[in-house]
Formats: C-alpha cells, structure tokens, sequence
C-alpha cells in the first residue's frame, strides 16, 4: 500500500429532521475534524464532505405531526444544523444536501447504471397499503403491537421497547399512522440488492483488508467492534435489501411512478454529489478524489451507521465498478448524559445550538471536554460537573495558567521581546519533541483522547520547567539563565499553538495571534527554535474563564424542566364486572411476620401473614424485588378468600397485591397510614 497522495474525509450525514447534540459531534464530527486539520497541518491534499440527509419516512412523519411539508422541515434544519457545525468549528470543505437537483441527478444515474449491469433483481411481494390514504406505507408508517414483548407501539421495522427488529407483517393489529385504519396488504414491485452473491468479498474485505486478492487497507487498524459487527451480519447470512420504496418525497426512481429511492442508497451518494460540488467549485476534478487508488477514504460515523457504510454503501460501490471504497471506517460507541442515555424524543440532550447561544466564543471549551471523553471504543458518559473540572483544572489551570505566565514575564523583564537562548533546556525540548510527534502517530491510528492529552503535555512540561526554576526569583542573581528559561518557554508555547490546532482551533488561533507569528507546518515543528530571540510579542488575554457552580446548575435545570416524559404503556382495562362481583371480592390488611425465600427458586418468598386474630402462608413472586428482612413488619394489601393452591410443596392461601412498573420491578401496596391488622379495604 502506496502513500496516498490525496485523502477524502467524510462525516455521517446527519438526518434533516432534528438539530445536532453534543452526542453526534463526539461520535462523527469531532474525530473527523481532528483527523482533518492534522492533515491540513501537514499540508495535504484532502477534502473533508458532509452534508443533510434530507430523505426518509422519518421526515415526512415530523411534517405531517407539524403541518408543514417536508420542504419546509429539511430547509428549516439544514440551516440550523450547518451553522451550529460552521460556528463550533468544524471546518467541513462542502456541507451540502441530498435534495438538491445535482444529488437527485447523481442518485439516479448510479441506480440505472447498476440497473443496466443487471446488479438488481426485481421482486413482487405484498406490502401494506392504506386505503384511506391511498398510499403503500413505509415501515415506520405502521406501527401494532411487538410479537416478542407485546409493547403495543411498535413500529413496522423496530420495537423500540424490547430492541427487536421487525418486518411490518409480524406486527399483531397493525394501524397505518396517515390515517389510523387497519392496512391491506397490495403486492407491488421493487429493486433489491442481492447482498448474498458478495459475502465472500466482503468477509476478505472487512476481515484482511484485502480486495480482488490484492491488499487494500491495513485491517489491523480498524476497531474491534466495527470488525466484529459486521462479521455478525455476514456470519448471520446477508440478505436481499429493496433499493427502492414507494413514498412520494425522496429521490424518484427513473421511470415509475410513486417510487423512490432507498434512503440508504440515496444517503450515501450524496458524499459523491457534495464532493463534485465541492471540486466545481474550486476548479478541481471529483473522480480524483472518488475513482482514483491514489485518494484514501475514511469515513468517521457512530456505531449505528457501521453496516451501511461498511457492508451495503461498498457493494453499491464495487458493484458499479470505478469507485473507491474507505480504507478505514472508524466508528465511535455513543456518548450517555447525566446518568441516561441521551434521547432526542426525550429531549434529554445537550443541543449543540443551545451550548453556542449559553456559552459563546467558547467553542475549544466543548471541543476539549467531548474530545477528553470521545466515545472511541465504549460508551462514555458527560456530565455538567464533569465539564467544569475540566475546563477549569485542566484548560484554565495548566494551559491558561502557562501561557499567562510566560506572556507575563516576557512583557515585564523584556519588554515583550524573546529573550536570548542562555539556558540547556535541551531534556525538556526532547521531552516535548517526543509528545509532538506521538500526537500525529496517535491522530492517524484514531486515537484522539491520547493524543489531545499529550498535545496538553506541552504546558505541562512548560509549567514544570517554571515551578522548579522559578525564573521570577533568579531574575536579579541569574538573569541569562532567566533569559534562557523563558526562551525555552515561548517556544513551548509556539509549539503549543500548532499541537492544539486539530483539537482547540480558536485557542491556537488566539496563541499565534498574541506570538504574532503564523506558525509552521507540523512536520518543520523543531520545538527548540520555533521563534527566534527579539522577536516581539503581543498581548495575551486570558484564554479560558473558569466555569461556575452556577453556571453548571443551570444547565443541569435546564435539563431537567426540558425533558419530555415518555408516554406510560399500560396494559388495556380488562372488560367490566357487576358490583356483586366486586363485593366478592374479601380484601383486607395483613401484616408480615415472617419472611423467607422458597428453596431452588428465584422470584418467590414465603410469608406468613397476620389477618387479625388469624395467621395465614402466601407464596408471592417479589423475590427479586424485596429481601425478606426487607417485607417483614409492612402492612399489605391481602386477597383473603382466593382459593388456596399448593405452590412448591406450600399451601399458598390468599395472594397478596402489589404494582409493576415499566422496568418490571414490583412494589408492595400498603397503606398511606397504619391501620389494625385484618381491617377490611372497601
């Protein structure tokens, strides 16, 4: 494998119906712009595309919930979500969009050519259709109950309580959400992609990062849990996939009518659409970049997007012939909050918006925290409190306190001058000279937390230089030697600026602007003569205002008053019964005495109950919600003349009643205030 002469840098194309949280910068955007200016510091060859994935049901649900056209929605979030990327710094070359003539037209060429190599295989089947609405409905169109967990709000392609995958025809009592009626199933006709015929390409692929026998990527550098989720789905038998659907908003199939493309064959494309425009408008060719085997392409995209980018978006490409497919796909695990995972329904999220209006001007602050914490081979978590140690005991207290310190010193002994070489700083320039270049091995191997910490590494080796000179002291008995020390130091700082642009480009912005000095490319970094002595610095505002207690509260406030209660799922009321029945019914407070587990069991204790004057044994199954010493002394509710039954050898006489929650977890009915054992409930 050749080094590669131009790189193509692609980010997930973030659905149009929604803004961006902190939770898809950490997995796709942050990692991508690092990946992408650490090249541009190596001054590079390499386009960096994203872009609106503005097709799907999903889309045209939100319009129709808002009473607006799915025009009127994606134009609404294209916006939103391309100024909060272009505000907190990442610095896409083209941020486009999938319903743009020139993508539709890109879409459609791409599926007649592989239509016309007989890459499809056309299939009738039978698909509900509204009759109300006169439409065939998407998955997500339909929802019924689970067939596995019997949540009565599953959707036609995923129950969201249980985590099932589905096909809309295993839905038990169906319901089409244009219109509430029941569906009929209509056969219709669609284009698939027999993704069975290239399993054996595709193991080599993913497994030996070989192509048509030859070697195409070291597969040794991609994560394990990419490598492992694929080999699951090839392992699982590929399947047929339809590459068409019938909606009316999406990219039209050439020819029929009511149809259009899968958003996942679509999608995808849409990286070539918004590389061609990019490269028109900048006077460049975009097969360069998309047909040439001297451009490496890595996708960043989190864990949910690993089999399209990985399996089916590299059939559609091989298929066809001529493109390029990514050297390295390097998906990140998704980032929790607060305790819970973040929730877009739920409004559980820091919205990247949001973070920019209640903090502005501090971009590198978020940028640092979400890189500190990346989500790079497990789930991570972020919290408010988190962020303010952070920023104030490691961007404010190591790196602020650094640069002040030496800008300080330079102003005050040398007029703002670079003083002389006169000290053998030569141990710490090897030492920082060390961390610099790990900081490239460690951003080409996608490992962006330990190589942001040793960017910082550079002001830890220049504070510890500081601590234990002192120059502040030496300045009258040794001035050369605090001349030497400070040089030493502004070089740091120099070097500094250059190690935090990938991850802090604001900050590094700020630092070569107070050196005034533009700085070098990274591979002429040679720490120890960066700037030369006399040269004059600027000024030097505090970099990082420490966050407050207060601050954090009102974000944590904030996401408290915002989240949105999931709706409650019950199971139905069951049909009425006569008030004589009722009153058959002998309900009465008992109180437990005893307490203790049934032998080989795992959910039922045994307890024996006093009801009044009487005692009575019940067998109840809240084993694994109460230890008995937990129950004993508790008043209950008691169903005193239930027929008795033997459970595990023990005649159970009666049942106590208790509550379930959501998560199955049992709570023992008692009463608001203590009343006399065997009392009747009426």
């Amino acid at each position: 494998m050749k080094s590669p002469k131009r790189h193509l840098v692609t980010s997930a194309l973030p659905y149009a119906n929604g803004p961006i949280h902190i939770g898809h910068i950490a997995g796709a955007y942050l990692p991508a712009d690092i990946y992408v200016r650490y090249l541009r510091g190596k001054e590079k060859d390499v386009a960096f595309i994203c872009g609106s994935d503005e097709h799907g049901a999903a889309i045209t649900l939100r319009a129709k919930k808002e009473g607006k056209t799915p025009r009127e929605i994606v134009d609404f979030y294209h916006k939103l979500m391309g100024d909060a990327f272009h505000d907190f710094g990442i610095s896409f070359d083209e941020y486009y969009r999938t319903s743009s003539p020139e993508h539709i037209e890109m879409s459609q060429q791409i599926f007649l050519e592989l239509k016309e190599k007989g890459i499809f295989e056309t299939h009738r089947s039978e698909q509900y259709f509204d009759a109300e609405a006169q439409q065939f409905l998407a998955d997500r169109y339909i929802t019924g109950t689970c067939p596995k967990c019997s949540s009565e709000k599953a959707y036609g392609d995923q129950c969201e309580k249980c985590g099932s995958t589905l096909s809309p025809t295993e839905l038990i009592n169906p319901v089409s959400t244009l219109s509430g009626s029941t569906p009929i199933l209509k056969e219709t006709t669609h284009w698939y992609l027999p993704m069975q015929h290239h399993s054996e390409w595709v193991r080599d692929y993913i497994e030996n990062g070989k192509l048509n026998g030859e070697q195409h990527h070291d597969a040794s550098k991609w994560k394990s849990h990419v490598v492992g989720q694929c080999l699951s789905w090839i392992d699982g038998g590929l399947q047929a996939r339809a590459m068409t659907r019938d909606l009316d908003w999406g990219v039209p199939v050439p020819g029929e009518e009511g149809k259009v493309l899968y958003v996942w064959l679509d999608a995808p494309i849409g990286y070539i659409t918004n590389t061609k425009v990019w490269a028109e408008k900048n006077g460049k060719n975009w097969e360069d970049y998309w047909k040439n085997d001297e451009t490496e392409l890595v996708h960043f995209i989190g864990k949910d997007n690993i089999v399209f980018h990985c399996i089916i978006f590299p059939i559609i490409l091989k298929s066809h012939g001529g493109f390029n497919l990514p050297v390295n796909v390097p998906a990140n695990e998704f980032m929790n909050l607060e305790g819970d995972k973040i929730s877009t329904s739920r409004n559980w999220a820091v919205w990247l918006h949001e973070y920019l209006e209640d903090f502005p001007n501090r971009q590198d602050e978020m940028r640092y925290v979400l890189a500190s914490i990346m989500p790079e081979q497990k789930d991570s978590e972020f919290t408010w409190n988190d962020f303010k140690d952070r920023v104030n005991n490691e961007l404010a207290d190591i790196v602020g306190n650094f640069v002040n310190r030496v800008f300080v010193l330079t102003h005050k002994y040398y007029e703002g001058k670079v003083s002389n070489p006169t000290f053998d700083a030569s141990s710490q320039f090897e030492e920082a000279q060390t961390a610099f270049k790990t900081i490239g091995e460690k951003i080409e191997a996608y490992r962006f937390r330990e190589a942001q910490a040793l960017a910082i590494q550079l002001a830890r080796i220049g504070n510890k230089l500081l601590t234990e000179t002192e120059p502040w002291k030496l300045q009258k008995t040794e001035p050369e030697k605090t001349e030497g020390i400070l040089n030493a130091c502004i070089q740091l700082v120099a070097a500094l600026s250059v190690a935090l642009e990938p991850f802090l480009p604001y900050t590094a912005k700020k630092l070569k602007t107070g050196l005034q000095w533009e700085g070098v490319k990274w591979d002429d970094v040679q720490i120890s003569q960066l700037i030369p002595a006399g040269h004059a610095i600027g000024e030097m505002p505090i970099l990082f205002q420490k966050i407050t207690d207060e601050e954090v509260a009102i974000q944590v406030a904030k996401l408290e008053t915002s989240k949105v209660q999931p709706e409650v799922e019950v199971e139905a009321i069951k049909p009425n019964v006569s008030f004589e029945d009722f009153q058959n019914m002998d309900l009465r407070i008992a109180e437990v005495v005893e307490a203790q587990r049934v032998p080989k069991t795992k959910k039922l204790l045994q307890l024996k109950l006093r009801v009044g004057n009487e005692e009575r044994t019940v067998i109840s199954g809240i084993a694994e919600s109460y230890e008995p010493e937990q129950v004993v002394g508790k008043q209950v509710l008691y169903l005193a003349n239930l027929a008795p039954r033997e459970i595990k050898g023990v005649e159970s006489s009666g049942m106590i009643l208790m509550a379930e929650n959501n998560k199955g977890e049992l709570s023992l009915l008692s009463p608001e205030r203590p009343v006399e054992s065997g009392n009747t409930v009426r």
